[in-house]
C-alpha cells in the first residue's frame, strides 16, 4: 500500500487530488493538510511514501516545509506557477504538476513515481524549466520542535559553521543546515555581499571597514561585530558601495 499525504491550502485543490487518487486501489491517503505546519506534524506521525505538495501556502511554503524535515519524502509538487520548477527538481521532486491538473497528467505522475520506486525511472531534467526567485525569508527549527520564520531583512550576517550556516539577527543566532553558496545564490546581491568564504553581510548593517592584515580588512558592523574581509570580498564591497 502506498501511503500518501496531500498538502494544499486550497480545499478545492485538495479535493481534486483526493478524487483522482480514488482510482488507485493501492493508495491510502493518511492525511490531508491545509498548511505546512500541519503537514510537518503529519509527516512525522506517518511513514509516508509520497506527498502531493503545493508551493505557495500561508505560514510556510512547500519548499520551507521540506527544509524542516530531516528525511524528505518522495514529493510531487502541485502549483499554479511554473517558475519554481528548477528548485523543485533540485529537491529531487518526482514530478511538477501545474494547476489545473488534468487527470491524464496526474496519472502519468503516479506512474512515474511507481517506476522510480521500482528503480526503473529517469530523473526529470531541471534544465527544461524556469529558474527560482530570490529568498524573502528563511525558516529554521530551534529549541527542539519550535519553528522560526526569519525575513531576510532581519538578517545581519551569515557565518559558515561546518554543515550549517549561522544566521545572526537582532533576536539572536539561529542555525540552518545549508551552505553559504546556496545562500549567496538566492540572496539579493544588491543587499547582501559575500565578504569572505565564511561571511555574508547585509550592507545596511555595515558601519566601517578597517585595514587588518596584509591585503585583508575587517568589516565593523553597527552591532559591534567584526568580520574578516578577504581581498575578493573587499573588491565586492567596493563595487556595491561605489567606493
Amino acid at each position: 500500500m502506498i501511503k500518501v499525504i496531500v498538502v494544499d491550502d486550497e480545499p478545492l485543490a485538495r479535493s481534486i487530488i483526493l478524487d483522482y487518487l480514488e482510482d488507485f486501489e493501492d493508495v491510502e491517503v493518511v492525511a490531508e493538510c491545509g498548511d505546512g505546519f500541519e503537514a510537518a506534524k503529519a509527516i512525522s506521525a506517518h511513514q509516508v511514501d509520497l506527498i502531493f505538495l503545493d508551493i505557495q501556502m500561508p505560514k510556510i511554503s512547500g519548499f520551507e516545509l521540506l527544509e524542516l524535515l530531516d528525511e524528505k519524502p518522495n514529493t510531487i509538487f502541485t502549483t499554479a506557477f511554473d517558475e519554481y520548477a528548477i528548485k523543485a527538481f533540485e529537491q529531487h521532486a518526482i514530478d511538477y504538476l501545474l494547476k489545473p491538473i488534468s487527470k491524464e497528467r496526474f496519472e502519468a505522475a503516479i506512474q512515474k513515481f511507481r517506476r522510480l520506486r521500482a528503480g526503473k525511472g529517469m530523473k526529470p531534467d531541471p534544465a527544461l524549466f524556469i529558474g527560482e526567485q530570490m529568498l524573502e525569508r528563511v525558516v529554521v527549527k530551534y529549541g527542539g520542535t519550535k519553528i522560526k520564520i526569519i525575513p531576510v531583512d532581519d538578517i545581519i550576517y551569515l557565518r559558515a559553521d561546518d554543515d550549517y550556516v549561522q544566521i545572526h539577527t537582532a533576536e539572536g543566532l539561529f542555525l540552518k543546515k545549508d551552505t553559504m553558496a546556496a545562500f549567496e545564490k538566492r540572496l539579493d546581491p544588491s543587499q547582501f555581499v559575500r565578504i569572505h568564504r565564511s561571511f555574508i553581510v547585509q550592507v545596511d548593517h555595515l558601519d566601517r571597514i578597517e585595514p587588518y592584515e596584509k591585503e585583508s580588512f575587517l568589516a565593523v558592523l553597527k552591532t559591534g561585530d567584526k568580520l574578516n574581509v578577504s581581498k575578493a570580498g573587499y573588491a565586492r564591497l567596493k563595487l556595491i558601495l561605489g567606493m
